[in-house]
């Protein structure tokens, strides 16, 4: 029985898992997730990776591989780092194995990533760190509007009268927001032109990058329905081709390729261990 972990470290948060290779897929035994705020994020890594190794209720000792993606390149206690885009296509065929690319859309930015059956990764597009279209930017609206960011997805979805924010730039558009507010218009109108607006941007990155087909979506915002059912209203008018599929782990999806990618790299290092 091999187990290895691996770990996701983003900028807005952290994310472990534990995983047990089986004949027919890894299977996920744990997990742990902790938002990077105040405190050390070595602090933050090792309290996001303790909590998955308790839900898996494996010790560290067990461990054949603990794998780091995003920044978690640091880790002192890590074995080894896996580039993010390769983890995330890997995390993602493991949650959608038919799908032909990623989106992920995290905290700063949103990328897509186009892979091959056995993840590896064809091609991507990416948006600039600046890009109103992140998580990060969400989260700042949701603090300014006094909602939970569990309540974004739902009241979105109300929106009957969106109006639209026109600006890439985070900053511009936050003021956007706030002039929507003094205008009285309502949090679901505000929430709806937000979602339709990052979907416009998510969906020419799409475009750009040749994805088409069933696409996994990974990354904290993979939880938003606004924005999900946003993507699949607006592709749809602009006849782009698209089976967006959010899964319960999508969040997960780095940590989780990364510790797939970690057994194949410890298998080869037996194997070849074996042959010397």
């Amino acid at each position: 029985m091999l187990l290895t972990a691996g770990i996701d470290v983003g900028s807005n948060a952290v994310k472990a898992v534990v995983l047990e290779e089986t004949s027919a897929a890894p299977r996920i035994l744990g997990r742990g997730k902790l938002k990077v705020r105040g405190g050390e994020l070595d602090e933050v890594v090792r309290a996001a990776f303790e909590l998955a190794l308790a839900s898996a209720n494996v010790r560290e000792s067990e461990l054949a591989y603990i794998a780091t993606t995003g920044e978690g390149e640091n880790v002192p206690f890590r074995t080894g780092h896996f580039y993010s885009m390769t983890c995330h296509a890997r995390g993602g065929l493991h949650l959608v194995p038919d799908a032909l690319a990623a989106l992920d859309v995290g905290a700063l930015h949103g990328k897509v990533i186009r892979m091959d059956p056995r993840g590896k990764v064809l091609g991507y597009r990416m948006t600039s760190q600046c890009a109103s279209g992140s998580g990060q930017f969400l989260e700042n609206i949701t603090r300014y509007l006094g909602i939970s960011l569990e309540e974004i997805g739902p009241l979105s979805q109300r929106g009957a009268h969106p109006e639209a924010v026109s600006s890439v730039c985070a900053v511009l558009a936050e003021t956007d927001v706030i002039n929507m507010v003094s205008r009285g218009i309502s949090v679901p109108d505000i929430l709806k032109g937000i979602h339709l607006s990052m979907a416009g941007r998510l969906l020419r990155l799409v475009r750009s990058a040749g994805a088409e087909g069933r696409v996994v979506v990974t990354g904290g915002l993979a939880a938003d329905t606004g924005l999900l059912a946003a993507m699949a209203e607006s592709a749809g008018e602009l006849g782009i081709a698209l089976d967006l599929v959010a899964q319960p782990d999508s969040a997960y999806a780095g940590a989780i390729g990364a510790g797939i990618w970690g057994a194949y790299r410890q298998r080869k290092l037996t194997a070849s261990a074996g042959s010397a």
